[in-house]
């Protein structure tokens, strides 16, 4: 009893370490995060396990506290309820299918954590995949190097593992001595914005010719397309739509910014594409933030208000020529929308996001850095564009 307190007392602050470190919000060190399945492995206990999966999940959410707090003006202690919610399905998890067995009974044990953790309905809240790491590990590998990881990270749980830690560290070197750089595709820019809480709650037609002015200067004269962040435009409206439309007369303008659908229940947090010959929906975002913004229980308690889950919909779209796969803020946070993308091979990943609510915290970082990693193992070309 007494050793297997030792060993949990020091697993737990290394599994704090590597889920601080792979989580920092810097690209080069999502590897980190790899080192995590071993940790698990080793746990002496089921008790131990869910305690070094709970350091891992909190020290790489540990920006969510402060955040939730901001986002919903209340006291510390909601962003402290919601952080240890958030980490509920995860804990649960990896101390559910923990065994003392070793050997490939844990390594497939480990592959359906794996799984739950990174697909609807758990991965819902499958933040922190270690699988994320792949690009900065394998970047050009696409696919391959999806596999490659995963069979590297279900050898860590067994008796190979500490081979294995060495295996993925010497490659970790080798990715930091390589670093990949961002991929633009050619014809597009990302305009991030500093406009804080006000962005899509000031409606007023200044705010909208602000907007305007920031996207000439961004197009210049050339046929471009310009990225906008979650909510610039506010409520999607067919009066904005035609100020929009008369504002890009007579440009090779194509604007890509974020928005919201209203009906009588509730929205569609949106991504729409307007140029001088109109403007349309594009994307309905998929994952929207549980609670604060997609409610599943309203349907059952005759609530309204909250925004839809389009789940598995509308991986990819088109617009100005080019198939996109389109990810609105939280959906860069979890697993499974940029895998779904890219089954369709698209031609760049466009990623919005409205983080205003994240300031003094690293979770626009850690979307920034995913993002990067996912466009590196892909080699896809990559747009961000976030309001803080």
């Amino acid at each position: 009893m007494r050793r297997e307190i030792v060993i949990t007392a020091v697993l737990v602050p290394l599994a704090v370490v590597v889920g601080a470190i792979g989580w920092s919000g810097q690209a080069p060190l999502l590897p980190a995060a790899t080192f995590f399945p071993l940790l698990w492995a080793r746990s002496p206990t089921r008790i131990a396990a869910a305690l070094v999966a709970a350091g891992y999940f909190l020290a790489a959410s540990r920006g969510l506290p402060s955040g939730a707090a901001q986002f919903f003006s209340a006291d510390l202690w909601v962003g402290l309820l919601f952080w240890v919610a958030a980490a509920s399905s995860f804990v649960a998890v990896h101390a559910v299918f923990w065994t003392v067995r070793s050997g490939w009974i844990k390594a497939v044990r480990y592959l359906l954590i794996f799984a739950l953790t990174g697909l609807p309905p758990l991965g819902i809240t499958g933040w922190a995949h270690p699988l994320t790491a792949a690009g900065i590990l394998f970047p050009g590998w696409g696919w391959w190097g999806l596999l490659v990881l995963i069979a590297g990270l279900i050898c860590l749980v067994t008796r190979i593992g500490p081979a294995i830690a060495i295996a993925l560290s010497g490659l970790w070197l080798w990715s930091a001595a390589s670093e990949t750089h961002q991929i633009l595709p050619e014809g597009w820019r990302g305009v991030d914005l500093e406009m804080g809480a006000s962005l899509g709650r000031d409606q007023s037609l200044q705010r909208q010719r602000d907007v305007v002015t920031t996207v000439r200067k961004a197009a210049g004269t050339r046929e471009t397309v310009v990225v906008l962040p979650e909510s610039t435009l506010g409520f999607w409206t067919p009066t904005l739509e035609r100020f929009w439309r008369n504002e890009l007369q007579g440009t090779h303008v194509t604007v890509v910014a974020g928005a919201a659908v209203v009906d009588a229940v509730g929205y569609d947090n949106v991504m729409v594409a307007i140029d001088a010959h109109g403007g349309r929906v594009l994307y309905r975002e998929r994952m929207p933030v549980p609670v604060s913004m997609w409610r599943p229980w309203e349907r059952w308690t005759g609530e309204t208000g909250g925004a839809r889950a389009n789940l598995l919909a509308n991986p990819v779209v088109e617009v100005a020529g080019r198939k996109i796969a389109p990810l609105i803020c939280y959906e860069q946070l979890v697993l499974w929308p940029i895998l779904q993308s890219m089954l369709h091979r698209p031609d760049a990943i466009v990623l919005i996001g409205n983080g205003w609510w994240t300031t003094g915290g690293n979770i626009v970082a850690i979307q920034r850095a995913s993002a990067k990693a996912w466009s590196a193992l892909f080699g896809v070309p990559l747009v961000i564009s976030f309001n803080t």
